[in-house]
């Protein structure tokens, strides 16, 4: 990153297959935080009885929690602080259970630097096994 606290990686310093990852163990408290600040109150992420009667049988994390590591990646480490983010492709391919530590991870796939655009491969995995695959294009700001 440059020497400036408040901005991460310029596109300039950005090349394919660079990486950064973010990992968290996802707990209860997790959970609930996320579902008050989204509003999704799904019954399978908070009451296990309902759960335990679902296909996952027993509560998961919102899906989208696992997405927001992702986002913390970008924020915070790849391109880091200064960056936004344009799109982000999402599927969803196992579920996240309290406990599950979930590890982000983002690799640069493409650069345009006529629009100062990075693509990047992002997954969530628990494990070895890929619970969230995707895409996400980001707008990152140049040195001058």
């Amino acid at each position: 990153m440059s020497g400036e606290s408040l901005n991460g990686f310029y596109f300039e310093e950005l090349f394919v297959g660079q990486t950064a990852v973010f990992g968290k163990t996802v707990t209860e408290a997790d959970i609930a935080a996320f579902a008050g600040v989204s509003g999704d109150t799904n019954p399978v992420h908070l009451n296990e009885e309902y759960a335990k009667g679902t296909m996952f049988k027993g509560r998961i994390a919102h899906g989208m929690l696992s997405a927001s590591f992702i986002s913390t990646v970008f924020g915070t480490k790849l391109p880091g602080p200064g960056c936004i983010y344009v799109s982000q492709s999402l599927k969803f391919k196992a579920p996240v259970k309290i406990g599950d530590t979930v590890m982000a991870r983002v690799e640069v796939t493409a650069l345009a630097p006529e629009k100062k655009f990075a693509t990047f491969k992002t997954q969530c995995l628990v494990g070895d096994k890929v619970v969230l695959d995707g895409e996400a294009t980001l707008m990152v700001p140049a040195k001058g």
